[in-house]
């Protein structure tokens, strides 16, 4: 993958002359200090020290000397206690992340990091016949998240619902069915009421295991082929897509594969035989397994003892179809890190089976949702509905919205843009692998760094360009001298310092599919520009300052681009 290089640090790195060092050679040493008043960029002198045969300090003076023997961008460059300090004129710097956002509009930030390459993103993965609950969220909104980013990075991405499409739950649904199954309560409340039945099913198997006998043998009729059984199946499979396409749309998620367990049924007995040629499956008390104690992990189980595959042995099965198929760049799973052996196991019996990609197959994990009174059970029917969560943030958010703008056009669309978009970004805040215990007033908190926020920050923007008519002709032209006299001050410094980031951190996200990068990425960005707009006038007796909208307009560009990579909505007006 190329990498994403800073135009300041290159330009820095080609004007820093020593003898034995390339410019690729300094690039890497260059740093922001942490002081950001000592400059913008800094070069520390220490390790040549003893290849020069200088002291840090002189050896910063040295070359201090010689770049400003030469022609240069910088506004100065001090050396100080052994580092050479660069600083760049600020206003200018503001003038031209504004020139290159007006131009390059929703495209800015994008890079072609991925150069075509495909990337597969397996993530939401729901189970049939079970309703989508917010233990589903994260999985679905952090792929979703991945899906956007990579693709504005110039990767060809390949999106996975991997469903949960098999098993023995499909025998105990069949068996609840037929004892208890309501065609008219099917028809009126779908999947809730296979929820509905699975949770009995459960519940009277407690009083008579007998049905663990009757579910096996259902189960067994799908594996056959029986007609009825068959029918059953993929009537509780149109349920329950059609639900779940439903929560789909509201957060904006695509998937270009539905293909689930079921689809490599017939795909598991070639990398059987694979593993049983290459010696790498042995007998263990009638299973088949890949023994990896070697590798301090317990062994991989593909085959019981009764002959029944396993779901290791489906996403072999399904790793080989992705190469085969999309040949992957990178195959991501995005599952909570409760899988993370099961992740392992796969990887290193993929790495012994002598596949070079396997290296190329990531475990994004994620952490677990659980509720403040303890963890989720579908089987006890013990679970937050997501649905339940959107409609409730939706109707928060028409409640505050209506109190605080009752005259607002289309209030029932931005209710649901904001809504929606909280839940989302408090499934996107923190780093993925933090675990989450959910709660309403959490979810649904509008202060602070939250969703909402940057979506009335965005609006805020949208309402002060709309003052000035055919903005965008305004601001098609180059920022005059004077005019860039109106981009001085601390606080512009700042906000255009990070503007000139989004590059460099939508490809941190890609390097460590870290969604939540840019969200905290996003947060400064808000937070800056509210600071920025305190501190300036955009309009002035109205006159307007078109350095200062230019700014405004950049910063409506990132964040509502920054919004739509997350999933999430950008009303032009709150």
């Amino acid at each position: 993958m190329p990498e994403l290089k800073n135009a300041k640090k290159q330009l820095i790195a080609d004007l820093i002359r020593v003898e034995g060092m390339t410019a690729e050679d300094i690039y890497p040493l260059i740093a922001v200090p942490a002081d950001r008043k000592m400059g913008d960029y800094a070069f520390p002198c220490f390790r040549l020290a003893k290849v020069l045969r200088k002291a840090p300090a002189q050896i910063a003076e040295d070359l201090k000397a010689d770049v400003l023997s030469r022609p240069h961008p910088f506004q100065s460059v001090e050396a100080v206690n052994g580092y050479l300090n660069f600083k760049f004129d600020p206003k200018a710097g503001a003038a031209e992340v504004i020139a290159r956002i007006v131009a390059q509009k929703n495209r800015y930030g994008a890079f072609d990091l991925g150069e075509g390459r495909t990337v597969t993103i397996d993530y939401s993965s729901v189970n049939i016949a079970k309703p989508f609950h917010i233990g589903h969220l994260s999985s679905t909104v952090i792929g979703g998240a991945l899906y956007r980013i990579f693709k504005k990075m110039g990767f060809s991405v390949v999106g996975i619902n991997h469903l949960g499409d098999w098993g023995t739950q499909f025998g105990k649904l069949i068996v609840a069915y037929r004892n208890w199954g309501d065609d008219a309560d099917l028809a009126a409340r779908g999947i809730y009421a296979l929820n509905d039945l699975y949770v009995r099913y459960h519940r009277e198997a407690e009083a008579d295991p007998a049905l663990d006998d009757l579910a096996r043998a259902a189960f067994k009729s799908i594996e056959d082929n029986d007609p009825e059984a068959l029918k059953l199946f993929e009537m509780f499979k149109d349920i329950t897509l059609r639900a779940v396409r439903k929560v789909y749309d509201r957060l904006d998620i695509t998937f270009d594969s539905y293909n689930g367990e079921a689809f490599y049924n017939d795909k598991m007995e070639p990398v059987l035989r694979e593993l049983e040629q290459k010696g790498l499956l042995v007998l263990s008390d009638g299973a088949k397994v890949v023994d990896l104690k070697d590798y301090g992990m317990p062994p991989c189980l593909l085959v019981r003892s009764d002959g029944a595959t396993l779901y290791a042995t489906r996403d072999l099965a399904a790793a080989f179809y992705r190469k085969n198929t999309y040949d992957f760049y990178k195959n991501l799973y995005v599952v909570a890190y409760q899988q993370n052996l099961h992740f392992r196991q796969l990887f290193k019996v993929l790495e012994l089976m002598g596949m070079p990609w396997a290296k190329d197959c990531v475990h994004v994990a994620f952490g677990m949702v659980s509720l403040e009174e303890g963890t989720m059970s579908t089987r006890k029917g013990k679970v937050v509905w997501l649905n339940d969560v959107l409609n409730k943030a939706v109707e928060k958010s028409l409640a505050i919205i209506t109190e605080k703008n009752s005259a607002l056009p289309d209030k029932e669309r931005v209710a649901e843009q904001v809504g929606v978009g909280a839940v989302v970004f408090f499934a996107l805040s923190n780093n993925r692998i933090k675990d989450i215990v959910f709660g309403y007033d959490k979810v649904l908190n509008f202060d602070g760094e939250t969703g909402p926020y940057l979506q009335y920050t965005n609006a805020r923007c949208v309402s002060i360009l709309k003052r000035k008519e055919d903005y965008l002709d305004f601001l098609s032209a180059s920022l005059t001298e004077a005019e860039i006299e109106d981009l001085a001050g601390e606080e512009t410094a700042a906000l255009s310092a990070i503007l000139e980031n989004m590059p460099a951190v939508l490809a941190d996200v890609v390097e460590k599919y870290e969604p939540s990068l840019l969200s905290r990425y996003l947060i400064d960005v808000a937070q800056a520009f509210n600071r920025f707009y305190i501190a300036n006038r955009i309009f002035d007796q109205g006159v307007c300052s078109r350095a200062r909208l230019g700014m405004t307009y950049a910063v409506h560009t990132v964040l509502q681009e920054g919004l739509r990579l997350l999933g999430i909505g950008a009303p032009e007006e709150m």
